[in-house]
């Protein structure tokens, strides 16, 4: 087993307009990113769960040529709002980076 953190080269959040948060999960080499996408851990499901969204609202994209991952979901409150605690939406991606990975 292996944290994300410890095996992509980024993992981050940010807007996607005021509505919107999406994250990018980047890998430096294919092998690390191929080894992580057949372990199936990075999913449609695992963004519902985690942000609390329903599953048909997580948009998720698997980008083999760039080594990469991306997700976007509703953001709870639109950015800027009074209750939003993160207008730029570049600290949600926190229960991402301790995510346990078997990658063997």
């Amino acid at each position: 087993m292996a944290r994300l953190w410890e095996l992509a080269r980024l993992v981050r959040s940010k807007n996607a307009g005021p509505f919107m948060l999406t994250f990018d999960i980047v890998f430096a080499d294919e092998e690390t990113y191929l080894r992580v996408k057949r372990s199936d851990v990075i999913n449609r499901a695992l963004f519902a769960r985690l942000y609390r969204v329903t599953i048909d609202e997580v948009l998720f994209v698997e980008h083999d040529r760039a080594w990469a991952f991306k997700a976007s979901i509703p953001r709870p409150y639109a950015s800027g709002d009074p209750l939003d605690g993160d207008v730029f939406g570049g600290q949600q991606h926190g229960p991402l980076v301790d995510l346990e990975v078997l990658v063997g």
